[in-house]
């Protein structure tokens, strides 16, 4: 089975080479808003999480999934911070912290993925895609938040008030492992683009 692309790829709007899309949050930011809106990036990095974890070698076709990517990798660091939390109040706590905590964007030297993603033209558009990973990483972390502890039980009425088992069961070392920086994934360019294949080391700093 191949690896899950992003179908949202009718967005002309980049910050860097990240596609600039549209997303069912509450949270503010520079990500144009719309609460009916079916399917955005986030859904497709939570639905395609499973599977494309997994993959060593994944092409890149488009800006969006450079944000495909980047939300995977941070679903990861979620993760981590999850399965170590009793109720959902304490993993929305987590959540919001870890959204907030200093991280790196491209360009910067902290920024492991730099041959990958395209470094803002301007300080203006560097405070425009800090602010828009940032509402990402709020939304991202809320809603893997509510998948993982406020799971139903069926047949019961309730909910699970502790992180299910089958988000963390099988999950390979990038998830289970407390320290990434020894993992490597391998992620293909776009043709002609930097070499055919790249070195992703995975951090802390997503």
């Amino acid at each position: 089975m191949p690896a899950y692309h992003s179908i949202l790829t009718d967005s002309t709007v980049s910050v860097g080479n990240l596609a600039l899309l549209p997303v069912r949050t509450k949270f503010r930011g520079p990500a144009p808003t719309d609460p009916k809106l079916e399917l955005d990036i986030i859904d497709e990095a939570i639905n395609y999480f499973k599977s494309n974890v997994f993959f060593k070698f994944y092409e890149i076709k488009s800006n969006s999934d450079r944000l495909l990517i980047y939300l995977t990798l941070y679903i990861t660091e979620c993760l981590k911070k999850l399965q170590m939390c009793s109720d959902k109040k304490q993993g929305q706590s987590e959540m919001y912290i870890l959204a907030i905590s200093k991280f790196y964007i491209p360009g910067e030297p902290g920024f492991s993925l730099n041959s990958v993603y395209a470094k803002p033209p301007s300080p203006q558009e560097s405070d425009l895609m800090r602010l828009y990973l940032q509402q990402l990483r709020h939304e991202t972390g809320e809603r893997i938040c509510e998948k993982l502890i406020n799971v139903p039980l069926l047949g019961t009425g309730r909910r699970m008030g502790f992180p299910s088992r089958w988000w963390l069961y099988g999950l390979p070392p990038l998830v289970m492992k407390t320290k990434t920086d020894d993992l490597k994934l391998k992620f293909l360019c776009e043709p002609g683009e930097l070499e055919s294949c790249i070195d992703l080391a995975t951090r802390e700093s997503y």
